[in-house]
Protein backbone atom coordinates (compact mmCIF):
# COMPACT_ATOMS: atom_id res chain seq x y z
CA UNK A 1 0.00 0.00 0.00
CA UNK A 2 1.67 3.48 -1.27
CA UNK A 3 0.42 5.34 1.73
CA UNK A 4 1.70 3.01 4.72
CA UNK A 5 4.97 3.26 2.46
CA UNK A 6 5.20 6.72 3.22
CA UNK A 7 3.84 6.79 6.29
CA UNK A 8 7.38 4.32 7.53
CA UNK A 9 9.87 6.07 5.32
CA UNK A 10 8.90 9.67 6.82
CA UNK A 11 8.59 8.50 10.19
CA UNK A 12 12.16 6.37 10.00
CA UNK A 13 14.14 9.95 9.58
CA UNK A 14 11.88 11.78 12.60
CA UNK A 15 13.35 9.04 14.52
CA UNK A 16 16.96 9.25 13.85
CA UNK A 17 17.51 12.99 14.04
CA UNK A 18 19.82 13.94 16.60
CA UNK A 19 20.00 17.62 18.36
CA UNK A 20 22.09 19.81 16.65
CA UNK A 21 23.00 23.60 17.16
CA UNK A 22 20.40 26.37 17.25
CA UNK A 23 19.59 29.25 15.10
CA UNK A 24 17.91 32.63 15.27
CA UNK A 25 14.27 32.67 15.58
CA UNK A 26 14.05 36.79 15.31
CA UNK A 27 11.51 37.95 13.19
CA UNK A 28 12.33 39.16 9.23
CA UNK A 29 11.31 41.47 6.48
CA UNK A 30 9.04 39.92 3.72
CA UNK A 31 11.37 39.73 0.87
CA UNK A 32 13.81 37.37 2.87
CA UNK A 33 13.86 33.75 4.15
CA UNK A 34 15.73 34.40 7.57
CA UNK A 35 13.33 33.76 10.45
CA UNK A 36 11.41 31.17 11.97
CA UNK A 37 8.67 29.55 9.68
CA UNK A 38 6.29 26.12 10.68
CA UNK A 39 4.05 23.76 8.32
CA UNK A 40 2.65 19.82 8.05
CA UNK A 41 4.04 17.37 6.02
CA UNK A 42 0.99 16.22 4.77
CA UNK A 43 1.71 12.63 4.98
CA UNK A 44 -1.79 10.69 4.44
CA UNK A 45 -3.77 10.53 7.30
CA UNK A 46 -0.59 11.71 9.92
CA UNK A 47 0.40 14.85 9.18
CA UNK A 48 3.60 15.72 10.58
CA UNK A 49 4.27 19.10 12.20
CA UNK A 50 7.58 20.88 11.82
CA UNK A 51 9.05 23.97 12.60
CA UNK A 52 12.53 25.89 10.19
CA UNK A 53 14.33 28.46 11.59
CA UNK A 54 16.87 30.10 8.78
CA UNK A 55 19.65 31.95 11.01
CA UNK A 56 21.75 35.28 9.22
CA UNK A 57 24.52 33.20 9.05
CA UNK A 58 22.85 30.87 6.36
CA UNK A 59 22.42 27.92 8.93
CA UNK A 60 19.22 26.60 9.08
CA UNK A 61 17.86 24.04 11.71
CA UNK A 62 14.39 21.59 12.28
CA UNK A 63 12.46 20.84 15.15
CA UNK A 64 9.47 18.32 15.51
CA UNK A 65 7.93 18.73 18.48
CA UNK A 66 5.80 15.15 18.27
CA UNK A 67 9.27 13.59 18.35
CA UNK A 68 10.89 16.08 21.02
CA UNK A 69 13.44 16.85 18.43
CA UNK A 70 15.00 20.59 18.95
CA UNK A 71 17.09 22.36 16.86
CA UNK A 72 18.76 19.45 14.67
CA UNK A 73 21.11 20.96 12.35
CA UNK A 74 20.17 21.17 8.48
CA UNK A 75 22.68 21.11 5.76
CA UNK A 76 23.24 22.28 1.60
CA UNK A 77 21.10 25.50 2.75
CA UNK A 78 19.39 27.67 0.16
CA UNK A 79 17.92 30.62 0.70
CA UNK A 80 17.14 32.51 -2.16
CA UNK A 81 13.49 33.56 -2.60
CA UNK A 82 13.45 31.35 -5.93
CA UNK A 83 15.29 28.17 -4.19
CA UNK A 84 14.51 27.15 -0.89
CA UNK A 85 16.13 23.92 0.48
CA UNK A 86 17.89 21.87 2.55
CA UNK A 87 18.52 18.06 3.12
CA UNK A 88 18.64 16.21 6.76
CA UNK A 89 22.27 14.95 6.86
CA UNK A 90 22.79 11.09 8.11
CA UNK A 91 19.36 10.13 7.70
CA UNK A 92 17.93 6.83 5.47
CA UNK A 93 16.60 8.37 2.60
CA UNK A 94 18.12 11.62 2.26
CA UNK A 95 15.30 13.61 3.31
CA UNK A 96 14.66 17.06 2.40
CA UNK A 97 12.68 20.47 1.09
CA UNK A 98 12.51 21.76 -2.09
CA UNK A 99 10.45 25.22 -2.48
CA UNK A 100 10.38 28.78 -3.30
CA UNK A 101 8.86 31.66 -1.53
CA UNK A 102 5.98 33.67 -1.86
CA UNK A 103 5.03 36.48 0.32
CA UNK A 104 4.44 34.52 3.54
CA UNK A 105 4.76 31.25 2.38
CA UNK A 106 7.34 28.88 1.11
CA UNK A 107 5.83 26.69 -0.67
CA UNK A 108 7.42 22.97 -2.06
CA UNK A 109 7.63 19.31 -1.42
CA UNK A 110 9.32 17.15 1.26
CA UNK A 111 11.60 15.34 -0.95
CA UNK A 112 12.29 11.54 0.92
CA UNK A 113 13.41 7.74 -0.40
CA UNK A 114 11.97 8.93 -4.02
CA UNK A 115 8.54 10.04 -2.12
CA UNK A 116 7.59 13.48 -2.34
CA UNK A 117 4.97 15.24 0.13
CA UNK A 118 3.34 18.32 -0.21
CA UNK A 119 4.98 21.10 2.06
CA UNK A 120 4.11 25.07 2.92
CA UNK A 121 5.74 26.67 5.36
CA UNK A 122 4.03 30.15 7.22
CA UNK A 123 6.07 31.89 9.25
CA UNK A 124 6.45 32.07 12.61
CA UNK A 125 7.04 29.54 15.94
CA UNK A 126 5.62 26.29 15.85
CA UNK A 127 4.03 25.30 18.94
CA UNK A 128 4.65 22.38 20.46
CA UNK A 129 1.90 19.49 21.23
CA UNK A 130 0.08 19.83 24.35
CA UNK A 131 1.01 17.26 26.82
CA UNK A 132 -1.02 17.98 30.41
CA UNK A 133 -0.05 15.02 32.00
CA UNK A 134 4.13 16.24 31.40
CA UNK A 135 5.55 16.40 34.85
CA UNK A 136 6.71 19.85 35.80
CA UNK A 137 8.81 20.63 38.65
CA UNK A 138 8.85 21.53 41.53
CA UNK A 139 8.97 17.66 42.73
CA UNK A 140 8.12 16.54 45.70
CA UNK A 141 10.77 13.90 45.22
CA UNK A 142 14.89 13.14 44.05
CA UNK A 143 16.04 13.03 41.16
CA UNK A 144 19.43 11.41 40.29
CA UNK A 145 21.31 10.14 36.77
CA UNK A 146 23.28 7.59 37.12
CA UNK A 147 25.37 4.72 35.60
CA UNK A 148 26.47 1.13 36.00
CA UNK A 149 28.26 -1.25 34.13
CA UNK A 150 26.67 -4.15 32.33
CA UNK A 151 29.37 -6.37 30.90
CA UNK A 152 31.69 -4.31 29.19
CA UNK A 153 28.73 -1.71 28.41
CA UNK A 154 27.71 1.50 30.52
CA UNK A 155 24.17 1.84 31.18
CA UNK A 156 22.85 5.45 31.64
CA UNK A 157 19.34 6.15 33.20
CA UNK A 158 17.64 8.34 35.95
CA UNK A 159 16.47 7.12 39.50
CA UNK A 160 13.90 9.15 41.16
CA UNK A 161 13.39 8.91 44.88
CA UNK A 162 10.53 9.67 47.16
CA UNK A 163 11.43 11.82 50.03
CA UNK A 164 12.92 10.62 53.44
CA UNK A 165 15.74 7.77 54.55
CA UNK A 166 14.01 4.47 52.84
CA UNK A 167 14.25 1.50 52.60
CA UNK A 168 11.81 2.34 49.90
CA UNK A 169 10.59 -0.75 47.31
CA UNK A 170 11.68 0.20 43.60
CA UNK A 171 10.50 -0.29 40.02
CA UNK A 172 13.01 -1.03 37.06
CA UNK A 173 10.96 0.61 33.80
CA UNK A 174 11.61 -1.74 30.68
CA UNK A 175 10.90 -0.09 27.12
CA UNK A 176 9.18 -1.34 24.47
CA UNK A 177 10.72 -2.02 20.82
CA UNK A 178 13.07 -0.05 19.24
CA UNK A 179 15.43 2.34 20.71
CA UNK A 180 13.87 4.33 23.24
CA UNK A 181 15.65 6.93 25.84
CA UNK A 182 14.61 6.69 29.54
CA UNK A 183 11.50 8.95 29.25
CA UNK A 184 10.37 6.02 26.26
CA UNK A 185 9.70 9.22 23.90
CA UNK A 186 7.42 8.70 21.01
CA UNK A 187 5.57 10.68 18.94
CA UNK A 188 5.64 13.61 21.84
CA UNK A 189 4.70 11.81 24.94
CA UNK A 190 7.16 10.63 27.63
CA UNK A 191 5.17 7.60 29.25
CA UNK A 192 7.98 6.76 31.13
CA UNK A 193 8.66 9.46 32.55
CA UNK A 194 4.81 9.84 33.42
CA UNK A 195 5.19 6.53 34.97
CA UNK A 196 8.09 7.57 37.14
CA UNK A 197 6.77 10.78 38.22
CA UNK A 198 3.52 8.62 39.48
CA UNK A 199 5.31 5.89 41.10
CA UNK A 200 7.35 7.62 43.02
CA UNK A 201 5.12 10.54 44.13
CA UNK A 202 2.83 6.80 45.41
CA UNK A 203 6.30 5.82 47.23
CA UNK A 204 8.37 3.56 45.14
CA UNK A 205 11.67 4.26 43.28
CA UNK A 206 11.96 4.37 39.73
CA UNK A 207 15.17 3.39 37.48
CA UNK A 208 14.20 3.99 33.59
CA UNK A 209 17.24 3.86 30.99
CA UNK A 210 18.17 4.64 28.05
CA UNK A 211 18.76 1.43 25.53
CA UNK A 212 21.81 0.55 23.68
CA UNK A 213 23.19 2.95 21.44
CA UNK A 214 20.74 5.79 23.01
CA UNK A 215 21.67 9.03 25.14
CA UNK A 216 23.83 7.85 28.04
CA UNK A 217 24.37 4.14 27.12
CA UNK A 218 27.06 2.27 24.78
CA UNK A 219 26.82 -0.97 22.37
CA UNK A 220 23.90 -0.92 19.20
CA UNK A 221 20.82 -2.20 19.99
CA UNK A 222 21.00 -3.92 16.71
CA UNK A 223 23.34 -6.37 17.30
CA UNK A 224 21.74 -7.13 20.80
CA UNK A 225 19.77 -10.18 21.47
CA UNK A 226 17.48 -11.18 24.06
CA UNK A 227 19.75 -12.41 26.05
CA UNK A 228 22.50 -9.03 25.95
CA UNK A 229 18.77 -6.97 26.74
CA UNK A 230 17.76 -9.73 29.68
CA UNK A 231 21.25 -8.92 31.00
CA UNK A 232 21.42 -4.82 30.81
CA UNK A 233 18.05 -5.13 32.99
CA UNK A 234 19.44 -7.53 35.20
CA UNK A 235 22.29 -5.14 35.75
CA UNK A 236 19.74 -2.55 36.59
CA UNK A 237 17.96 -4.66 39.00
CA UNK A 238 21.19 -5.51 40.57
CA UNK A 239 22.25 -1.84 40.43
CA UNK A 240 19.44 -0.68 42.58
CA UNK A 241 19.90 -3.72 45.43
CA UNK A 242 23.48 -2.55 46.24
CA UNK A 243 21.61 0.91 46.99
CA UNK A 244 21.76 1.45 50.86
CA UNK A 245 18.20 3.53 50.31
CA UNK A 246 16.62 0.48 48.47
CA UNK A 247 14.87 -2.37 49.75
CA UNK A 248 16.51 -5.45 48.47
CA UNK A 249 13.46 -7.54 48.44
CA UNK A 250 10.67 -5.21 47.21
CA UNK A 251 12.82 -4.54 43.67
CA UNK A 252 10.42 -5.26 40.96
CA UNK A 253 9.45 -4.66 36.64
CA UNK A 254 7.14 -3.01 34.99
CA UNK A 255 8.01 -3.31 31.05
CA UNK A 256 6.05 -2.31 28.06
CA UNK A 257 5.31 -3.86 24.91
CA UNK A 258 8.96 -5.96 24.39
CA UNK A 259 9.62 -4.81 28.07
CA UNK A 260 6.92 -7.29 28.71
CA UNK A 261 8.81 -9.56 26.75
CA UNK A 262 11.94 -8.80 28.71
CA UNK A 263 10.78 -8.87 32.32
CA UNK A 264 9.86 -12.48 32.85
CA UNK A 265 13.42 -13.40 31.40
CA UNK A 266 14.24 -10.94 33.57
CA UNK A 267 12.89 -12.92 36.71
CA UNK A 268 13.71 -16.20 35.99
CA UNK A 269 17.83 -14.86 35.77
CA UNK A 270 17.27 -12.93 38.99
CA UNK A 271 14.91 -16.21 40.15
CA UNK A 272 12.70 -15.54 43.46
CA UNK A 273 14.77 -11.92 44.09
CA UNK A 274 12.10 -10.61 41.75
CA UNK A 275 9.25 -9.11 43.98
CA UNK A 276 6.56 -8.47 41.39
CA UNK A 277 6.32 -7.83 37.76
CA UNK A 278 3.94 -5.57 35.55
CA UNK A 279 3.75 -6.35 32.02
CA UNK A 280 2.13 -2.99 30.22
CA UNK A 281 0.80 -4.55 26.52
CA UNK A 282 3.35 -6.94 27.02
CA UNK A 283 2.72 -9.81 24.58
CA UNK A 284 1.78 -13.43 25.33
CA UNK A 285 2.41 -15.05 21.88
CA UNK A 286 5.58 -15.80 19.49
CA UNK A 287 6.71 -12.62 17.95
CA UNK A 288 6.68 -13.56 14.32
CA UNK A 289 2.78 -13.76 15.60
CA UNK A 290 2.47 -10.41 16.88
CA UNK A 291 4.37 -9.03 13.80
CA UNK A 292 1.54 -10.59 11.27
CA UNK A 293 -1.51 -9.86 13.33
CA UNK A 294 -0.43 -6.45 13.63
CA UNK A 295 -0.05 -5.83 10.38
CA UNK A 296 -2.85 -7.11 9.74
CA UNK A 297 -5.21 -4.67 11.22
CA UNK A 298 -2.50 -1.67 11.03
CA UNK A 299 -3.15 -2.32 7.36
CA UNK A 300 -6.76 -2.53 7.03
CA UNK A 301 -7.22 0.46 9.67
CA UNK A 302 -5.49 2.23 6.94
CA UNK A 303 -8.01 1.65 4.45
CA UNK A 304 -5.42 -0.80 2.27
CA UNK A 305 -7.02 -3.36 -0.29
CA UNK A 306 -7.46 -6.61 0.91
CA UNK A 307 -5.26 -8.18 -1.80
CA UNK A 308 -2.24 -5.67 -0.33
CA UNK A 309 -3.27 -7.36 3.41
CA UNK A 310 -2.74 -10.80 1.98
CA UNK A 311 0.51 -10.00 0.33
CA UNK A 312 2.58 -8.65 3.07
CA UNK A 313 0.87 -11.29 5.30
CA UNK A 314 2.40 -13.62 2.67
CA UNK A 315 5.65 -11.99 2.74
CA UNK A 316 5.63 -11.62 6.62
CA UNK A 317 4.83 -15.35 7.13
CA UNK A 318 7.73 -16.66 4.32
CA UNK A 319 10.45 -14.09 5.64
CA UNK A 320 9.68 -15.06 9.31
CA UNK A 321 9.74 -18.81 9.10
CA UNK A 322 13.22 -18.48 7.67
CA UNK A 323 14.20 -16.48 10.65
CA UNK A 324 12.21 -19.15 12.91
CA UNK A 325 13.83 -22.14 11.05
CA UNK A 326 17.58 -20.58 11.58
CA UNK A 327 18.36 -19.32 7.78
CA UNK A 328 19.25 -15.77 8.62
CA UNK A 329 20.97 -15.96 5.05
CA UNK A 330 18.00 -16.90 3.71
CA UNK A 331 15.36 -14.46 5.38
CA UNK A 332 17.81 -11.23 4.28
CA UNK A 333 18.00 -12.62 0.70
CA UNK A 334 13.87 -13.06 0.74
CA UNK A 335 13.52 -9.66 2.26
CA UNK A 336 16.30 -8.24 -0.34
CA UNK A 337 14.51 -9.74 -3.04
CA UNK A 338 10.79 -8.97 -1.85
CA UNK A 339 11.86 -5.55 -1.74
CA UNK A 340 13.85 -4.75 -4.63
CA UNK A 341 10.61 -6.33 -6.54
CA UNK A 342 8.75 -3.80 -5.57
CA UNK A 343 8.04 -0.25 -7.58
CA UNK A 344 10.47 2.00 -7.05
CA UNK A 345 8.46 4.55 -5.17
CA UNK A 346 7.39 1.67 -2.67
CA UNK A 347 10.66 0.00 -1.90
CA UNK A 348 12.24 0.71 1.95
CA UNK A 349 15.60 2.32 2.15
CA UNK A 350 18.54 0.17 1.90
CA UNK A 351 19.05 0.89 5.78
CA UNK A 352 15.65 -0.16 6.65
CA UNK A 353 15.98 -3.46 4.73
CA UNK A 354 19.25 -4.15 6.16
CA UNK A 355 17.39 -3.46 9.65
CA UNK A 356 14.89 -6.44 8.89
CA UNK A 357 17.39 -8.99 9.43
CA UNK A 358 19.55 -7.91 12.47
CA UNK A 359 20.28 -9.92 15.95
CA UNK A 360 17.76 -7.82 17.57
CA UNK A 361 15.19 -8.46 15.24
CA UNK A 362 15.52 -11.75 14.87
CA UNK A 363 15.16 -12.30 18.62
CA UNK A 364 11.69 -10.62 18.54
CA UNK A 365 10.64 -12.51 15.36
CA UNK A 366 11.58 -16.02 17.09
CA UNK A 367 10.82 -15.49 20.75
CA UNK A 368 8.33 -17.43 22.32
CA UNK A 369 7.48 -16.32 25.67
CA UNK A 370 5.74 -19.34 27.05
CA UNK A 371 8.30 -20.28 29.20
CA UNK A 372 9.19 -17.26 31.10
CA UNK A 373 5.48 -16.72 31.72
CA UNK A 374 4.72 -20.07 32.98
CA UNK A 375 7.90 -19.90 35.34
CA UNK A 376 6.91 -16.70 37.12
CA UNK A 377 6.28 -17.14 40.76
CA UNK A 378 5.61 -13.77 41.81
CA UNK A 379 2.59 -11.38 41.97
CA UNK A 380 2.06 -10.73 37.99
CA UNK A 381 -0.01 -7.48 36.50
CA UNK A 382 -0.90 -8.04 32.81
CA UNK A 383 -2.80 -5.54 30.94
CA UNK A 384 -4.15 -4.53 27.77
CA UNK A 385 -6.03 -1.80 26.15
CA UNK A 386 -9.17 -3.21 23.78
CA UNK A 387 -7.86 -0.59 20.84
CA UNK A 388 -4.11 -1.62 20.71
CA UNK A 389 -3.61 -2.40 17.26
CA UNK A 390 0.27 -3.17 18.12
CA UNK A 391 -0.45 -6.12 20.75
CA UNK A 392 -4.13 -7.23 20.41
CA UNK A 393 -6.06 -8.01 23.31
CA UNK A 394 -7.79 -10.34 21.34
CA UNK A 395 -4.56 -12.43 20.12
CA UNK A 396 -2.74 -11.96 23.93
CA UNK A 397 -5.25 -12.14 26.97
CA UNK A 398 -6.21 -15.42 26.73
CA UNK A 399 -2.72 -17.11 26.14
CA UNK A 400 -1.55 -14.40 28.96
CA UNK A 401 -4.14 -16.00 31.30
CA UNK A 402 -3.49 -19.66 30.35
CA UNK A 403 0.14 -18.98 30.56
CA UNK A 404 0.20 -16.91 34.28
CA UNK A 405 -2.09 -19.84 35.98
CA UNK A 406 0.83 -21.11 37.63
CA UNK A 407 1.88 -17.44 39.22
CA UNK A 408 0.30 -17.62 43.21
CA UNK A 409 -1.23 -13.96 42.18
CA UNK A 410 -1.70 -12.81 38.43
CA UNK A 411 -4.30 -10.15 37.57
CA UNK A 412 -4.99 -9.96 33.72
CA UNK A 413 -7.42 -6.97 32.43
CA UNK A 414 -8.08 -5.32 29.63
CA UNK A 415 -9.01 -1.21 29.69
CA UNK A 416 -12.05 -0.25 27.66
CA UNK A 417 -10.90 2.36 24.94
CA UNK A 418 -7.13 2.79 24.81
CA UNK A 419 -4.52 2.03 22.98
CA UNK A 420 -0.88 0.70 22.81
CA UNK A 421 0.46 3.55 24.80
CA UNK A 422 -3.01 3.14 27.04
CA UNK A 423 -3.89 6.44 25.70
CA UNK A 424 -7.99 6.83 25.50
CA UNK A 425 -8.96 6.68 21.56
CA UNK A 426 -11.63 5.79 19.59
CA UNK A 427 -9.74 3.67 17.06
CA UNK A 428 -6.40 2.60 18.46
CA UNK A 429 -4.36 3.62 15.33
CA UNK A 430 -0.91 4.52 15.36
CA UNK A 431 -0.62 7.69 13.20
CA UNK A 432 -3.16 9.12 16.31
CA UNK A 433 -0.56 8.36 18.95
CA UNK A 434 0.58 12.28 18.10
CA UNK A 435 -2.55 13.64 18.54
CA UNK A 436 -4.23 12.34 21.56
CA UNK A 437 -3.08 15.14 24.43
CA UNK A 438 -3.45 11.97 27.45
CA UNK A 439 0.01 10.41 27.50
CA UNK A 440 -1.71 7.41 29.97
CA UNK A 441 -5.02 7.49 30.46
CA UNK A 442 -5.65 8.51 34.05
CA UNK A 443 -7.98 5.25 34.82
CA UNK A 444 -4.91 3.12 34.25
CA UNK A 445 -2.29 5.26 36.37
CA UNK A 446 -4.92 4.48 38.91
CA UNK A 447 -5.06 0.66 38.66
CA UNK A 448 -1.10 -0.17 38.58
CA UNK A 449 -0.59 2.11 41.36
CA UNK A 450 -3.80 0.89 43.42
CA UNK A 451 -2.72 -2.79 42.30
CA UNK A 452 1.09 -1.86 43.61
CA UNK A 453 0.39 -0.40 46.66
CA UNK A 454 -2.14 -3.43 47.53
CA UNK A 455 0.37 -6.03 46.86
CA UNK A 456 4.09 -4.70 47.75
CA UNK A 457 3.01 -1.44 49.88
CA UNK A 458 5.51 1.65 50.16
CA UNK A 459 7.42 2.10 53.32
Amino acid sequence: MRSGRVIVSVLSLVVALVAGCSGSGDDAPPSSVQGSWHGDIEVPDQPIPIGVTFAEDGSATIDIPIQGVRDAALKDVRTEPDRVEFTIPDVPGDPGFRGTLDGDRITGDWVQSGQTLPLTLERGEIEGPKRPQDPQPPFPYRSEDVSYPSGDLTIAGTLTEPSGDGPFPAVLLITGSGPQDRDENLMGHRPFLLLADTLTRAGYAVLRTDDRGVGGTGGDLDQATYGDLTGDAVAGVEFLRARPEIDPAKVGLLGHSEGGYLAPLVAQRSGADIAFAILMAGPSVVGADVLIEQNKVIMAGAGAAQEDIDAQVDYLTRWTSLLRAGDTAGAAAFAQQHNDALPEGERAPQEAVDGFNTPYMTSFVTYDPTGALEALRVPVLAFFGDKDQQVLATQNEGPMRDKLAGAPDATVHTFPNVNHLMQPTDTGKPSEYSTIETTIDPAVLTYVTDWLTQHVPPR
